[in-house]
């Protein structure tokens, strides 16, 4: 769904750390802890090719249909889960046998009523601050701020979550979700985990819907590349030297990734299985080589791509278990 840069919604709601280098997405050492499975993929997701959607990619008017509705759950539902309203709205717009994937997710419209008390329970107070949406095909993204204060960008949750949406309902679910690192990083890197900071040589212009497609198989093509085949060499053809990173522990640039894949240290190879790509983000949704239907995706990644390259990172890390 073509999009200005980035669509601001009044809701008021890691990468894996090898020798002191963190990854742009959630790789796990050999050695590291497998992540708590927050998420898996559903049978029907096999085939990375498509990036997951069973929907049409080029149908922009059902997209922001889908987003609106997604977006409905957060206003309605998230401030108090146990409202009347938020019981409404939940019952109209998720499907009764929505699945839900993770452990400890519950199907259905009381998961995402379960989903939010428990972001309440752990973040008194919190509001949802919705930071960047995407709709693509059936696929809908939302990465947001799990706060107290909505002004203050260094506190409470980073959390992503990832729908599918048929005839207006949806049918399936993953959630994402890191506390925010507090304190000054050994990287240096001051960005928040949400910010917007790339700035675009010249005016920037709504990619076509064609366009956006083009971007998601770059930017699906240069992750996998780089964390599949672990070839170092995309990152000087596909990434901006000093592209801007927002996972907290990782520096601007490509230097640290460049520095951990000419080491020693080895890791899994990783891929992306579901991604969606609005306006110039693509977004990407990792797990395991090999992995089976019901195996944990390991992270979900946000990439700006302008003019043929990756710009600007954020990512959400399930924390290990």
């Amino acid at each position: 769904m073509t999009r200005s840069r980035a669509l601001v919604v009044p809701l008021v709601r890691t990468a894996a750390v090898l020798a002191g280098v963190s990854l742009l997405a959630g790789c796990q050492a050999t050695s590291a802890a497998v992540p708590d499975p927050s998420s898996s993929v559903s049978p029907a997701r096999k085939g990375s090719a498509d990036g997951g959607s069973t929907g049409d990619r080029s149908d922009s008017k059902t997209e922001q249909k889908n987003l609106a509705a997604v977006l409905k759950l957060y206003t309605d539902a998230f401030p108090d889960p146990a409202s009347s309203k938020a019981v409404a709205t939940t019952d109209k717009l998720v499907a009764a046998d929505a699945v839900a994937h993770g452990s400890g997710q519950k199907s259905g419209p009381s998961g995402v009523l379960a989903e939010f008390t428990a972001d309440r329970t752990r973040v008194p107070g919190a509001q949802a601050v919705v930071k960047h949406t995407a709709a693509d095909g059936d696929l809908v993204a939302v990465h947001y701020q799990v706060a107290p204060d909505p002004s203050d960008e260094r506190t409470g949750e980073a959390a992503v979550d990832l729908f599918r949406v048929r005839d207006g309902a949806v049918v399936e679910r993953w959630a994402f979700d890191q506390p925010i690192a507090t304190g000054t990083p050994a990287s240096g890197n001051t960005n928040t985990m949400f910010s917007d900071l790339y700035s675009p040589a010249k005016p920037a212009v709504a990619p076509s819907e064609s366009q956006e497609e083009q971007n998601r198989t770059f930017a699906v093509s240069a992750y996998d590349t780089l964390f599949r085949d672990q070839d170092v060499s995309i990152l000087d053809k596909a990434f901006d030297p000093a592209y801007l990173q927002h996972n907290p522990v990782a520096p601007n640039g490509t230097a640290a990734l460049k520095s951990f894949f000419s080491g020693s240290a080895t890791f899994p190879p990783q891929e992306s299985v579901i991604s969606l790509s609005d306006g110039d983000l693509v977004w990407t949704f990792s797990q395991s080589v090999g992995a089976k239907a019901d195996d944990p995706v390991l992270a979900a990644d946000i990439f700006r791509v302008d003019d043929k390259l990756i710009r600007e990172h954020w990512d959400v890390v399930p924390t290990a278990g």
